[in-house]
């Protein structure tokens, strides 16, 4: 991290990290081929999409371990020696937090601090006072363990002050008291010299810090810049926003209202959508108010309660999409919204897991010449591009909407080369 130049290496929890940048690549898989691919890229930035958020502990650990001992082993075939290591995750809060950080430190650290910058302009999540909100549509800032985001089955959490965050989260082997919080005032009044108090950190001292506006965090950024210079080494565990600020890379070639000129053809796209968040719920209902859309339900409870009916769920929903096709209609491919109860956590992500095997065998077998595909949802999204297209490495183009992504398939793609692929997360 020792000057603007340094690459930046992502390696993101799930396909929506991308969100706010733009012109670079996307990695669906972490040889050490393939993580050369992205060292090399003219990108200031790539991203390794480890989808590690759908996977247990365990299987989270032993991914990141993999990616890192990997990282390694490409980092000194390139000889790069000036680099940057982002742990990214949800804006929300949700995540291997400290797990992949902590994996992190012990393969490519040691590193004298780590910050945890959750803001996601973009979204509407912001950081004041050490106090991550989420913004409301009626612009009211709601604390994040206000929100549904925290009641999350697998993820959920107590508390929006990220001290007392990273104390929950660390089961108090990080107290509240120890972490470091960078507020806006540090941010922005230059006479609090936070290039100094960075230059102090040492032992993976873990900080938190604020954000309101892009600005605020160019500013986090440079000081962070500065104090590379010296020697330190810092790792981040951050939303989508800090990577505006780290790679600078301006505005995107192609803007977002002429991204029509990516679909291929005339025919219709494929929707798929597959989060379960309220917010999906009611961005999907207005869509399906839509003219020429036509609504494909998936009914996960059926493939819960009969396993083996997978392969007549997958020829049933291929069906009513060359149906929408012939009618020149839009296919929407959803899953049921009920929220189905499992015995415990491993259950309901094996059962997750099922249901992503089932909408993948649908995406690998949709019509070869659709002109766009839209995937809704961050774990849809990464199962989408690494299973369903079964691609290596996306180019991702920029943003059709702010936060949502535009990525398009490489012309080597058996099936669907020159694909443009929303990402919505």
């Amino acid at each position: 991290m020792a000057s603007s130049q340094a690459k930046v290496i992502v390696l993101d929890d799930d396909p929506t990290g991308s969100q706010t940048v733009h012109s670079c690549l996307l990695l669906l898989r972490w040889d050490v081929e393939t993580l050369i691919q992205g060292l090399r890229d003219p990108a200031p930035l790539f991203f390794i999409l480890a989808n590690t958020r759908a996977l247990t502990p365990e299987a989270a650990q032993a991914i990141t371990q993999e990616v890192c001992q990997n990282l390694k082993v490409a980092i000194a075939e390139v000889e790069l020696t000036d680099f940057v290591v982002v742990s990214r995750s949800d804006s929300t809060l949700r995540g291997h937090y400290p797990l992949e950080t902590d994996v992190i430190a012990a393969e490519l650290g040691p590193f004298d601090a780590h910050f945890l910058v959750p803001a996601f302009f973009e979204g509407g999540r912001i950081t004041r006072g050490s106090v991550h909100y989420v913004v409301q549509p009626d612009g009211t800032e709601l604390a994040a363990h206000q929100t549904e985001f925290a009641r999350d089955s697998v993820f959920g959490y107590h508390h929006s002050y990220l001290p007392d965050y990273v104390a929950e989260k660390t089961q108090g082997l990080i107290s509240a008291a120890t972490v470091e919080r960078l507020l806006l005032e540090d941010l922005r009044e230059p006479t609090n010299n936070l290039t100094g108090r960075l230059q102090e950190f040492t032992n993976n001292q873990c900080a938190v810090v604020d954000g309101e506006t892009q600005t605020d965090l160019d500013l986090f950024a440079q000081s962070l810049q500065e104090a590379a210079a010296s020697g330190k080494k810092f790792l981040f565990r951050s939303a989508a926003s800090l990577l505006t600020s780290l790679a600078q890379l301006g505005p995107q070639p192609v803007a977002a209202t002429k991204m029509s000129q990516y679909r291929r053809n005339s025919n219709p796209g494929v929707v798929l959508v597959g989060s379960h968040v309220q917010k999906t719920t009611r961005q999907l209902a207005v869509l399906l108010e839509q003219p020429g859309v036509l609504p494909i339900e998936v009914d996960v409870a059926r493939l819960r309660d009969h396993p083996d009916s997978s392969p007549q769920l997958k020829q049933e929903i291929l069906a009513q999409v060359a149906s929408a096709f012939t009618q020149q209609q839009t296919p929407v491919i959803f899953t049921s919204r009920e929220e189905l109860t499992f015995a415990d956590i491993d259950t309901r992500l094996a059962f997750g897991a099922d249901v992503s095997r089932l909408l993948m065998s649908v995406v690998t077998d949709l019509p070869a010449d659709i002109s766009y595909l839209l995937s809704k949802g961050g774990i849809t999204s990464n199962d989408v591009l690494s299973q369903g297209l079964r691609l290596r490495t996306a180019r991702l183009l920029g943003q059709i909407l702010p936060g949502v992504s535009l990525v398009q398939t490489p012309e080597t793609c058996d099936r669907f080369p020159g694909l443009p692929v929303v990402l919505f997360p």
